[in-house]
């Protein structure tokens, strides 16, 4: 199957935050994304921006990177604010924590991968004027799997969470339904072939590291698009964020165990491996204290 045999019309599936775990990735596994509505509540929303607000504030626009295409690729008009786990109280007790994350996250890579962890967490704000986002599947961060294409292992699942509405015009991310399901993941589709991920503010789009899709150009004159990108790897892969170098042991210590573990502060067990990532092969959630 290729591109070209795609068709155009199809829409993103919404569900609700109690459709089963078995129901969502169904529907991820066909269409590439599923839009989850009210994965966060008004107060969630609500105060997770504020609190995020003063450190956006101080962030300037664009990209930190010197090459041209990773800085095109970022946006002249985009802020990108990371380490959120220290900046949110918010964050890191109650979305990090979420059961359904957590459910999900388990679903997908128990049985291919054995384990997993949290590759980054970072608020994308597109601001007027931005232009649409080149293309691309969140797996090219793992070149082999490209080539390996749609029967390669799940590299990346993402939840792309609304902290204000996304529309067709701030530059809702642009998804191109059923491209997770093609031969060729060279080919990563024309923007004509997207649609607008359009959402309320606390919904989430959950997609996986196959399907093509890009952030939408806003083209508005004030209005700021607002998500909080999670996306999860299997435990043998390198992830983005080294937060083991970034938070302070003391904060960490006030996180759940599975949150701990998501970040890199317990081992990990990927399938068919006595644990990874450990100290004298015992967890390294010992030497830490944990």
């Amino acid at each position: 199957m290729t591109g070209t045999e795609t068709s155009t019309s199809v829409a993103l599936r919404h569900v609700a935050p109690t459709t089963s775990v078995s129901e969502i990735l169904e529907i991820v596994d066909a269409d590439g994304a599923v839009i989850i509505e009210g994965f966060l509540s008004p107060d969630q929303v609500r105060r997770v921006n504020a609190e995020i607000d003063p450190a956006l504030e101080k962030l300037g626009a664009g990209s930190k990177h010197d090459d041209e295409f990773t800085a095109d690729f970022h946006g002249a008009q985009t802020k990108r604010l990371t380490n959120l786990i220290t900046l949110s109280e918010t964050f890191r007790n109650e979305i990090i924590d979420h059961d359904l994350l957590h459910a999900l996250g388990e679903a997908v890579y128990r049985v291919e991968s054995g384990d997993h962890w949290m590759t980054t967490a970072q608020v994308i704000e597109i601001g007027p004027g931005n232009k649409a986002q080149l293309l691309h599947r969140d797996l090219e961060n793992n070149h082999f799997a490209i080539g390996m294409g749609k029967t390669g292992p799940m590299v990346m699942v993402n939840f792309l969470i609304a902290l204000t509405d996304f529309t067709e015009e701030n530059g809702a991310t642009r998804i191109i339904p059923g491209s997770n399901q093609w031969d060729d993941y060279e080919d990563r589709g024309t923007p004509e072939m997207t649609i607008a991920a359009e959402m309320k503010a606390g919904d989430v789009i959950f997609f996986n590291g196959k399907v093509s899709h890009g952030g939408g150009a806003n083209v508005t004159d004030s209005e700021y698009r607002r998500g909080l990108t999670i996306p999860l790897q299997p435990a043998f892969l390198t992830p983005e964020e080294a937060y083991p170098f970034l938070l302070d042991l003391e904060l960490v210590k006030t996180l759940s165990p599975r949150v701990q573990k998501l970040i890199g502060f317990r081992s990990l067990y990927p399938k068919g491996s006595p644990g990874l990532w450990q100290s004298n092969y015992e967890d390294i959630s010992d030497l830490l204290g944990l």
